[in-house]
């Protein structure tokens, strides 16, 4: 497997360093063979190449079996045209990735208000309120007087259909019940085709469980009692903002995985952002990215069926719970390391697997 590697901004460079230590103990120990090409994106590539990204760099990313994307300083990026292009939503938008899979649960040692869970946010990730990504050219969000302000919403059946299809496959090898969220009281006719094409590929599986809840409810709901839902799946900006929640809820957004998948590309990323005011002191939770790197093994296997791969996933997630209960984790997780002597830890716990 060959991987891209991008750093990104601010903590970026230390925690895809640790996560690359985790990753090389698991290509050893698993025998998978994998090769790590680094390059660079954000702030770095601005300075010397006059963009944020390239379309060269898009060229050899599509060439690899994934990318691992370090956090990125987007809030800084105001104009593309002079090269300030927001890479996730880049390679999100020209490598069609279209699932956007959002791991969160409880680990033991990390105190959290609401009791132990373990659930999936599948958020579709290419349309939506997203006005970088809803259009073939410019922006769906236009400013047609100093005072007034539209902004365009795209739902197609083909994207409802294929983030339907995501979660109701991570249903099967999970706990079979998928949560449709959407908010089709009042967006009748967009979230009410989401629902009916999400109904449609639900027959396809028998075995999995549907329920469906307006999105404000489910806010309530996922506070009060996350340990009932299994695969959450809705559209981009509810998906946004509830796998954010449900990160926090675990007890840390630095507990939470992500991978951005599509049916031929996936990118691995952190969930959380660059963090420029800790930078550069060791103690970032590289958490996050290390988990986001399990779930591209994760993808990989699944595509190509490599059993090896998906043994390292697994591993990298449960060496990952019993590294954080041990306290072999960063302090904001209750742990006693900084961000490189996590990786270590992490990386020899995989290493003395049996």
């Amino acid at each position: 497997m060959r991987l891209i590697a991008l750093p990104g901004d601010g903590i970026g460079p230390e925690i895809t360093a640790a996560t690359l230590v985790v990753l090389d103990a698991a290509s050893r120990r698993f025998d998978l063979g994998l090769s790590v090409e680094h390059d660079i994106a954000g702030l770095e590539s601005l300075a010397s190449r006059g963009t944020t990204v390239s379309a060269e760099l898009l060229q050899k990313v599509r060439a690899a079996d994934g990318l691992l994307l370090g956090p990125m300083s987007t809030a800084v990026l105001k104009d593309e045209s002079r090269g300030e292009i927001n890479p996730s939503m880049f390679f999100r938008k020209n490598l069609d990735l279209f699932a956007n899979i959002r791991p969160a649960r409880t680990f033991d040692g990390v105190p959290n208000k609401v009791g132990p869970f373990d659930l999936v946010v599948v958020r579709e990730n290419t349309e939506g309120f997203y006005a970088d990504r809803n259009m073939e050219s410019g922006g769906s969000e236009m400013l047609v007087t100093p005072d007034v302000v539209i902004s365009l919403r795209r739902i197609t059946r083909l994207c409802c259909e294929r983030i339907a299809r995501a979660a109701f496959e991570l249903a099967v090898r999970r706990r079979r019940r998928v949560t449709i969220v959407h908010k089709a009281n009042v967006l009748k006719i967009a979230d009410g085709m989401f629902i009916d094409v999400c109904r449609d590929v639900g027959r396809d599986y028998p075995d999995v469980a549907i329920d469906e809840q307006i999105v404000d409810a489910m806010m309530a709901h996922v506070v009060r009692a996350p340990s009932r839902f299994d695969v959450i799946v809705t559209t981009n900006m509810f998906g946004d903002i509830l796998s954010d929640l449900t990160a926090e809820l675990s007890g840390s957004i630095g507990l939470g995985g992500s991978v951005n998948a599509g049916h031929n590309h996936a990118m691995a990323q952190a969930a959380h952002g660059s963090a420029p005011d800790i930078a550069g002191r060791d103690v970032a939770n590289p958490v996050s990215l290390i988990l986001s790197a399990g779930l591209l093994l994760d993808w990989h296997a699944r595509r190509r069926d490599l059993a090896r791969f998906n043994r390292a996933a697994r591993a990298i997630e449960e060496v990952t719970a019993a590294a954080v209960a041990a306290g072999e984790a960063t302090a904001d997780v209750g742990g006693r390391l900084g961000t490189r002597a996590t990786g270590a830890a992490f990386a020899r716990r995989i290493l003395a697997l049996p």
